[in-house]
């Protein structure tokens, strides 16, 4: 089974991209964020045509998730309990029996800003979520753009980020929460390049320079994480004319 996660930075730009991508790498499963359609224009029939079922929620201009997936999705949650927030931010949805948890996490524009602290807020709230998904599902994993780079490894110069946002203690710690709800970064399982990056700024030529940080991550339950044989982050998107400033993550598992 074959898991991807891509923030595709408006997918009414870069539908043709993901086509073509979803064509090409074949993926089971495809987690997008930053959509930014509402629902009454996701291109559902573009996607059916292209063989996948759909789930989505999202909202003009800004956020907006969705999962593509090979097979059916089942029992969709766009909300949780004690998170009332209109921000599209969540979708989870079963697929032959992996619950996937899709996540376009909060920004926090700066460390100490109204945002970070509603950045923290929110993944208390979605970490609490995630531990009541876990105990009703074996086969688990929790994906997207966490706007968190989860070390030092992780940031292409840590001196200059170092506790800015996206790379600040109190975002890693929480980020360490959720992965110490039992969940393994499926990246770190494998022997990686140095310097691997999923994000990277349009300024500066900041792909062409690798001046990058890894932020989009796949986490997987215990299950999941003893039959995944592979994780890669794709690159060659980010080569495109046109193209998101995230690359697309792969994670593969032998179901």
């Amino acid at each position: 089974m074959k898991i991807a996660t891509w923030n595709v930075n408006s997918l009414k730009v870069r539908l043709p991209q993901v086509l073509d991508w979803i064509a090409a790498q074949q993926p089971d499963v495809l987690a997008l964020q930053e959509t930014k359609l509402t629902d009454d224009a996701f291109p559902v029939e573009a996607i059916r045509e292209a063989g996948y079922h759909c789930v989505y929620s999202g909202q003009k201009t800004y956020n907006g998730v969705a999962i593509l997936a090979r097979h059916e999705l089942l029992d969709p949650v766009t909300d949780i309990d004690g998170l009332d927030d209109p921000q599209r931010r969540i979708l989870a949805a079963t697929v032959d029996g992996v619950r996937v948890i899709n996540l376009y996490v909060v920004n926090g524009s700066e460390v100490g800003s109204e945002k970070y602290a509603y950045k923290l807020d929110w993944l208390d709230k979605v970490t609490g979520f995630i531990a009541g998904e876990m105990k009703r599902h074996e086969k688990l994993v929790v994906l997207g753009d966490f706007n968190i780079a989860p070390e030092d490894r992780d940031v292409h110069d840590p001196e200059a980020w170092h506790e800015k946002i996206l790379c600040s203690t109190p975002e890693r710690e929480a980020l360490k929460k959720i992965l110490d709800l039992g969940l393994s970064d499926c990246f770190r399982r494998f022997e990686q390049p140095e310097q691997s990056f999923s994000w990277w700024d349009y300024r500066a030529a900041g792909f062409r320079r690798n001046l990058g940080l890894r932020i989009d991550l796949i986490l997987s339950s215990p299950a999941l994480t003893e039959a995944c044989t592979a994780c890669m982050i794709d690159v060659e998107p980010r080569r495109w004319e046109r193209p998101s400033d995230h690359a697309p993550v792969v994670a593969e598992f032998a179901l």
